[in-house]
């Protein structure tokens, strides 16, 4: 057998669907409502905070696990809203986005033979991850909304059996990945289910690994809880974070992880071979972002409610059924009433005979459940989502089936 050959583990899984259809999107001349990236300007005080440094020659390496004055506006802007202490010098550690902090991370803890738990449907880079640190991934899933029983009563949330959660957990169990507000679904976890899997944590000394990138784009009067400040988790929880969601800067590729001093150094080795560092410049404009007021984070949720509720009464009426998320800015869809196969073949006719770009559902679920399902997002200006709308109407008018 030739030796030209990729990694059995890179044959574990595929590229990425999101940005592939980014491309097909960019193929087709579409409306990308696939990839979850702001089509509007970044705050002027962050950009201009990124082109003085970069006048200032703030232009060479960073200490390779961040540059102070960001891990610092990190361990600060934590302690400050959420009252849980956070030591810059012992537990931040800035990455080339949230994206390298959980491979960092997941390199950084998993021996072969580890498992890991994982909620589906999840980000898709969550089951990569867990392959390429050697772990083997345990998924549980997150249950679709019930209906509302009447007019006027709130929908139900995502949610997850407490039982199946429990029998995923055992003495190869490393870790759970939590991330709250969730992508794909838009579920923002409770205290009290954030309880439920701390216990589980303590019981098979279990790390539990917290994807908090959406944490100030909730709806609702939801709160978002961080996993490190549940009782007995502080000292068990690696909390993920960066830049790009909160400050519409998704190609500036700066993250971090706060984590527990006991796990900082790993991940730090880890991270110092990966990409020895994020870029200098961006740092110093994200100590900056990091020191808006706060009534621009009340802005920016209140923002992103008005499109999600704007796409929302798009999508159905279209026909599709959504489910209202209560974070991130993602809304998932079910799209087993139009005549499709599945959810490839209705994604592909959309972004190429409709112009609209979507997700589809299978790239967030292990099992078949996503067959059924396309997520959209409504991270942009509302010129592109009325655009949308008005190419949604090709859907009736091309005669698409509903059953």
């Amino acid at each position: 057998m030739s030796k030209l050959t990729g990694s059995k583990k890179a044959t574990q899984f595929t590229e990425s669907v999101i940005r592939e259809m980014t491309r097909l999107n960019e193929l087709y001349g579409g409306v990308n409502l696939s990839q979850g990236f702001p089509d509007f300007p970044a705050p002027a005080a962050i950009k201009a905070a990124a082109c003085a440094a970069i006048n200032a020659d703030v232009n060479q390496y960073a200490v390779t696990w961040g540059a102070r004055p960001l891990r610092e506006a990190v361990a600060r802007e934590f302690t400050r809203r959420y009252g849980l202490e956070v030591v810059a010098d012992e537990q931040v550690t800035v990455c080339c986005g949230s994206t390298e902090a959980m491979m960092a991370t997941m390199i950084a803890i998993i021996d072969p033979g580890d498992e890991v738990v994982i909620f589906e449907p999840f980000y898709e880079n969550y089951g990569p991850d867990a392959i390429l640190s050697g772990a083997t991934p345990r998924y549980v899933t997150l249950h679709e909304p019930e209906a509302a029983a009447a007019p006027g009563t709130p929908q139900s949330d995502w949610w997850f059996d407490p039982q199946e959660l429990a029998a995923a957990f055992n003495d190869k169990t490393k870790a759970i990945i939590i991330n709250t507000p969730n992508n794909p679904t838009g579920k923002v976890f409770s205290k009290e289910e954030l309880e439920m899997i701390a216990t589980l944590c303590r019981k098979w000394d279990a790390i539990a690994i917290s994807d908090e990138i959406y944490e100030h784009i909730i709806y609702d009067g939801r709160q978002h809880v961080p996993m490190a400040t549940i009782e007995g988790m502080a000292d068990r929880t690696i909390t993920l974070n960066g830049l790009s969601k909160t400050y519409s800067v998704t190609g500036w590729r700066v993250g971090w992880t706060i984590s527990p001093p006991s796990l900082t150094g790993a991940i730090r080795k880890v991270h110092d071979f990966l990409t020895v560092g994020a870029a200098a410049p961006l740092q110093a404009a994200g100590a900056v972002a990091l020191g808006l007021p706060d009534d621009y984070y009340a802005r920016l949720a209140a923002g992103y409610q008005q499109r999600r509720d704007v796409l929302v009464d798009i999508l159905e009426r279209h026909r599709f059924t959504c489910y209202k998320p209560f974070g991130a800015y993602y809304i998932m869809t079910d799209i087993s009433t139009f005549g499709f196969a599945d959810d490839v073949e209705f994604a592909r006719y959309l972004v190429k005979d409709v112009g609209v770009a979507a997700v589809p559902g299978s790239s967030f679920y292990k099992t078949k459940a996503g067959r059924t399902k396309l997520r959209f997002c409504f991270c942009k200006r509302d010129e592109t989502l009325q655009e949308a709308d008005r190419r949604l109407e090709k859907l009736v008018a091309v005669g698409v089936t509903l059953h």
